[in-house]
């Protein structure tokens, strides 16, 4: 099985349920859209931006592709380990549960990029 893909699928599901679902995102993520231009933003920036990405990877098979995914997940991750000091959020099991997702698939996705031989065109 093939990690780096694996990353990316989950990286092009979370990103189609935010294009399909704005608003059970916004909840499970603890965002309250109030206006129908909350779930605009929701759907495009948290569902097109992902599902495009993680799409792209799946499709190209390019490891840079793979990289662009793992330093995706491991941005998040390390943005949210920030929020812990800067914003002082209240966590619960999700909030770890999104952490420890992050870190593993962006890992994950960095992994399969070395293992992978770069395209050459012909």
């Amino acid at each position: 099985m093939n990690l780096g893909r694996v990353s990316s699928a989950a990286l092009m599901l979370s990103g189609l349920s935010g294009v399909l679902t704005p608003r059970s995102v916004a909840t499970a993520l603890d965002l309250s859209p109030v206006s129908d231009r909350g779930v605009a933003e929701t759907r495009a920036g948290l569902g097109g931006t992902y599902a495009a990405l993680g799409g792209w990877a799946l499709v190209s098979r390019d490891p840079t592709a793979q990289v662009a995914v793992g330093v995706t997940w491991l941005g998040a991750a390390a943005v949210r380990l920030a929020s812990l000091v800067v914003d002082r959020p209240r966590t619960d099991a999700a909030f770890w549960a999104y952490l420890a997702a992050e870190i593993g698939f962006g890992a994950s996705a960095l992994a399969a990029a070395t293992r992978s031989e770069p395209r050459t065109e012909t």
